[in-house]
């Protein structure tokens, strides 16, 4: 009878000690990709680039994922149906944040970044920016920028 009892027992925790080890994994994969990410800070940004030479948005966030052997879209226009949705209130380091371009009335992706960390509802995002008071390989605050209106989604691409 205790045989019986111990058994599944054993085999409820060490499948439970292996989705915990598989979220450590994942935590660390996510650590390591800001941090690499930020390496990069202040590299210019040059458009259609995605060497440590310049990036433009979408290279950067290419750049960054290859060093971990993920493939993700070079072209904006590749991250339209990808990923899995996740809340912007949840997001999380490693996330990647999609806008749309310039123009917030054109509801298509048009600009990438990384999430490089949600304290409390404050995000902060790791992207290559254009725009002349921000430009090359930053962090910006989301929630005091510009880019709320061009805001689309938040999606998770990591395991």
């Amino acid at each position: 009878m205790l045989r019986t009892l111990l058994i599944p027992a054993l085999l409820f925790t060490s499948l439970a000690f292996s989705q915990y080890e598989d979220s450590l994994k994942t935590d660390n994969l996510r650590d390591s990709i800001v941090d690499y990410a930020s390496q990069y800070l202040g590299t210019p940004y040059k458009w259609g680039g995605a060497s440590e030479g310049g990036f433009d948005c979408t290279g950067f966030v290419y750049f960054v994922f290859k060093k971990f052997g993920i493939k993700v879209s070079r072209a904006s226009s590749g991250y339209e149906n990808v990923g899995e949705p996740r809340k912007l209130e949840e997001s999380i380091p490693g996330d990647i944040i999609l806008f749309t371009g310039t123009d917030a009335s054109i509801r298509k992706v048009g600009h990438a970044g990384i999430v490089y960390k949600n304290e409390d509802g404050m995000i902060d995002f790791i992207h290559s920016s254009s725009s002349k008071k921000h430009f090359g390989v930053v962090i910006t605050r989301y929630n005091n920028s510009g880019y709320l209106k061009r805001f689309l989604r938040v999606i998770n691409i990591l395991p």
